[in-house]
Order: structure tokens, then sequence, then C-alpha cells
């Protein structure tokens, strides 16, 4: 029942998004509903948990910080700017005919179905009345604050450099950018493993490693590093970068993974 309730919370969330998007034209809004999604998740499960459960009051605290984290640091940097030019390039492709119906399913719907998804140890830890906190439960809060801290930090570097005129066009590659390309994209996966990690206080919730699994892929593959990387790639300055730096794994060989 609790996952219903909680899809149904989702569903209208991101319906009702779709309707405020129409009216300013702009679907880029849906980035900034990301990481709010995550927190109406969290609080939805916790509430209707009969039983709150150690583990489950730490998810939602740590969910809640990351996702008000995150929501806060997107709005400030796109609200009052024109739309995103992913989404204006899906309007091209897509044409008049049907347009909202496509940006609807593909936008809304599609980042609605992705974000329960990702959600998996949330909905596993909301559903579940063990009260048990094991060694590897701590790890896991330890692995969050680390991918938190990198994607935090990332950010307010990113954001620091490109304040400043004389670094109109550059590429940030000092700070945490000299460990990775990407992270922030990183720390936003590895926040995720270490929510994974907090969930495991029942057999059941190793099922939950497909949220994880599914945002690292997302980040890596589809929508986070390969749309910057193919911006620079012909870029001189980016190929000397991606030559030393590891493209999402801090550390790990030339270019890392």
């Amino acid at each position: 029942m609790t996952i219903w309730i909680i899809s149904s919370v989702i569903f209208i969330y991101f319906t009702l998004l779709f309707f405020l998007a129409q009216y300013l034209h702009n679907n880029s809004i849906v980035d900034l509903a990301w990481g709010i999604g995550f927190v109406l998740v969290a609080i939805t499960g916790y509430i209707a948990m009969p039983e709150k459960t150690t583990v489950s009051t730490t998810v939602l605290i740590l969910v809640t910080i990351w996702g008000l984290r995150l929501f806060f640091h997107l709005a400030k940097r796109n609200i009052g700017k024109p739309e995103d030019y992913r989404y204006v390039n899906m309007r091209k492709r897509w044409g008049n005919h049907f347009a909202k119906l496509k940006a609807y399913l593909n936008v809304f719907v599609l980042q609605g179905v992705l974000l329960l998804v990702v959600s998996l140890p949330i909905l596993f830890v909301m559903t579940s009345s063990v009260d048990l906190f094991y060694w590897w439960n701590g790890v896991g809060v330890i692995v969050w604050l680390l991918g938190f801290a990198y994607e935090t930090i990332g950010d307010a570097q990113l954001t620091k450099f490109k304040k400043k005129g004389n670094n109109h066009g550059k590429l940030l590659t000092t700070g945490l950018w000299a460990t990775t390309r990407h992270p922030n994209y990183f720390g936003e996966a590895l926040s995720w493993w270490g929510i994974f990690l907090i969930s495991l206080n029942d057999t059941r919730n190793v099922w939950g490693i497909i949220g994880p699994v599914t945002i690292t892929l997302l980040l890596l593959f589809v929508s986070g590093v390969p749309l910057l990387e193919k911006k620079y790639k012909d870029r001189p300055d980016f190929i000397a970068y991606a030559n030393k730096t590891p493209k999402f794994v801090p550390f790990i060989g030339k270019k890392g993974l």
C-alpha cells in the first residue's frame, strides 16, 4: 500500500509540474523537480510507516538534505534563465505534432518512473519494520557523506570559477575537478550507493541495489557525463584535460572509468 501511495504522489507531482512547464513554456523546470521528488518519496514513506526505525529516520534526514541542497543549487543557477538547450532541442525534434504529449511522456512521466526506480532503497526502508543498525549501515553513512561532499564542493568550486569574468569560456581543472572531470555527478552517484548501504538492514532490501546502479548508469552513459563530454570533445583544452583526468571515478587510471 505504501508503495502505491508514494507512486501516486510522484505521478501527481510530475503531472502538476508538466502543466506549470507548459504555462512557463519551459520544460527544463523538471530538473529542479528531481531533488524535491526524492524528498517527497522519503517523507511520504516515512509518514505512512506505522513504526519508525533508526534506518528509516537516517534515510529520511540524509535524502532530505541531499534533495533540498540540489534544488536550491539548481534554482539559484537556473531560475530566470531561458529553457535549457537540451529541452529546446527536444522541441525541435518533436515539432508541433503532439509535442505536449511527447513532452509529458518523454520528460515528466519518464523522470517520475526513473525517480521511483532510483528510490528503491528508500521504498524498501520505508516498508520494513526491522529496527536494526549494522556496521555496514554506518559505512553507508560515511559513503553518503563523502558523495555529498564531492557533489557539494564540486558545484561550489564550479560556481565560484564561473563568477570570475576572466574565466569565461575556460575549463575548471583544479580542486576536485583535477581528480575527476565530473565530481558533482560522481558525488551524486556515490551518495546513492551510501543510501543503499544504509538501507541494508533487511535481506529483501538487497534488491534496492537497482537504485544506485540505475543512477550511476544514467549519469555515466545517458543524461550527465555524455552530454558534457560531447559538448567539449573537440576543444583542445578539454582533450588535454581528458588525457590526464579520470572521467568519473577519481584517481583511477589515466582516463578513469
